[in-house]
């Protein structure tokens, strides 16, 4: 493993650990060069995937961009970095699993979109702004507005067939 201070490629393992859901083991470095320490993570990839991009492009998936993006909609928010962890790792899991090398980028914001209000709702408005394109207030005024329907309507039949049950 190359050192991110001086790029040599000397370096020892000093710890080894699983991560908290298991999907990765944690690795402290020594570097034998410069003597600094970093952290490296292994994980299984089961297949290479290729973002399709909205213009047609295509680009290798990168997984830090995923979790980077993430990370900047919730950040100061009240979430775990191992929340994050758990929720890219299992966006990724479905990707891989879908059996197609090739994932559209839509895919895969459908997916975060999916995943986020579970965590938490601003960074989920955060996260929509900039993956719907918000371009005026009105536009998360209209987004705020559509998601605050959707769930009332839900428990509104929900309380509409628990009453007929009765």
């Amino acid at each position: 493993m190359r050192c991110p201070f001086c790029s040599s490629e000397d370096s020892q393992v000093k710890d080894s650990r699983h991560t908290e859901d298991g999907n990765a083991i944690r690795r402290r470095r020594l570097c034998n060069g410069c003597g600094a320490r970093f952290t490296t993570f292994e994980r299984v990839q089961l297949r290479e995937l290729t973002v399709v991009k909205k213009n047609g492009r295509r680009a290798p998936f990168e997984r830090d961009k995923l979790l980077a993006s993430v990370t900047i909609a919730l950040q100061k928010r009240p979430v775990k970095d191992e929340q994050i962890e758990r929720m890219i790792s299992a966006i990724v899991r479905r990707l891989e699993s879908i059996g197609n090398n090739e994932v559209s980028s839509e895919i895969i914001g459908q997916m975060v979109m999916d995943s986020l209000p579970h965590l938490d709702s601003v960074g989920y408005v955060r996260y929509a702004s900039v993956y719907k394109n918000f371009h005026e207030v009105s536009d998360f005024e209209s987004f705020i507005g559509e998601e605050k329907l959707a769930p009332e309507t839900d428990n509104t039949e929900n309380t509409e067939n628990k009453e007929k049950e009765d």
